[in-house]
């Protein structure tokens, strides 16, 4: 469904490591590309070459699903993506969101009305160089509504006519709320939810469970917590150094953990600008937490 062009891809089986995104059976340990541009999400790396080099890693590591946007640099993380992968795997699924913008104070001003959501989609296409992405996601912003804001009707209207055309393989939605998330499900059939999530903050459960019940990829960001400082963090938890030091492995690796536990459908796209966090990031999808720590970290 996705054409990506490059590499022979050989077809995998789904399994309990594996979850279905827009069709393709993806690992449940991706990758984020938010934190390889500069500081703020804003302008070019550090160290290209390091950035470059954790894209590549991610890849030989069994990476196949990379979530990026093109407002992230602007455009950076997407050229980052494109020099380090491109001609991309058969197997790479390539997930993109829409919905926003970056000025150059580096705010993120909505860009919600539908002929902004195409034309993120096309930039995306361009910047990335595929003729269409796995999954673009429709990020929402709760900004208040005036009498100029779109409706998610007509929104989705444009995402699905986007989706005919074949620019996108699947439909995502972004920071929606229990009821958003169904209407859009219930009009256009969705890919992947991403909401944030994570063992310090589980008020968007519902929505787990209704995308668990519906087939739906439900990709949580904040894994670990706000990313903002003075905000509550996973491996802060006195709980989760406890099992973290019992199994051997970080906080940061039992925070994963457990989110992984919680449904075979939730997928995690931790980012990283480093290639020894993203080793560890990627062994959390090794560790198998007991009934024990499950109970210690206050399972459900």
């Amino acid at each position: 469904m996705l054409v990506t062009g490059g590499h022979a891809g050989k077809p995998e089986d789904v399994s309990a490591s594996t979850f279905v995104l827009a069709g393709r059976p993806v690992h449940r340990v991706g990758f984020g590309a938010m934190q390889l541009p500069g500081p703020g999400v804003m302008g070019p790396p550090k160290d290209h070459d390091a950035a470059v080099a954790v894209l590549r890693r991610a890849v030989e590591l069994g990476v196949d699903h990379i979530d990026t946007a093109q407002y992230y640099g602007p455009k950076v993380s997407n050229e980052l993506i494109h020099a380090a992968l491109h001609p991309y795997p058969d197997n790479l699924v390539l997930v993109s969101k829409v919905g926003g913008r970056r000025d150059e104070a580096g705010n993120w001003p909505p860009a919600q009305h539908p002929d902004e959501l195409r034309a993120g989609v096309e930039a995306n296409l361009a910047t990335l160089d595929v003729p269409q992405l796995a999954a673009v996601n429709l990020r929402l912003m709760n900004d208040d509504a005036d009498d100029d804001s779109p409706t998610l009707g007509s929104q989705l209207a444009e995402m699905l006519a986007m989706r005919d055309e074949g620019l996108i393989a699947g439909i995502g939605i972004s920071t929606a709320t229990l009821d958003q998330v169904r209407q859009a499900h219930e009009a256009v059939g969705l890919a992947c939810v991403q909401n944030p999530f994570s063992l310090v903050d589980q008020a968007d459960r519902p929505v787990l469970d209704y995308c668990t019940e519906n087939g739906i990829a439900y990709v949580p960001y904040f894994p670990l917590g706000s990313a903002f400082p003075g905000m509550p963090k996973v491996q802060d938890r006195s709980d989760v150094r406890t099992v973290a030091s019992r199994l051997g492995v970080s906080p940061a690796t039992v925070g994963l953990a457990w989110l992984l536990a919680q449904a075979p459908n939730l997928l995690l796209i931790p980012g990283t600008s480093s290639i020894a966090h993203l080793e560890e990031n990627l062994s959390a999808g090794s560790v198998e937490l007991s009934a024990e720590d499950l109970s210690e970290l206050g399972a459900p």
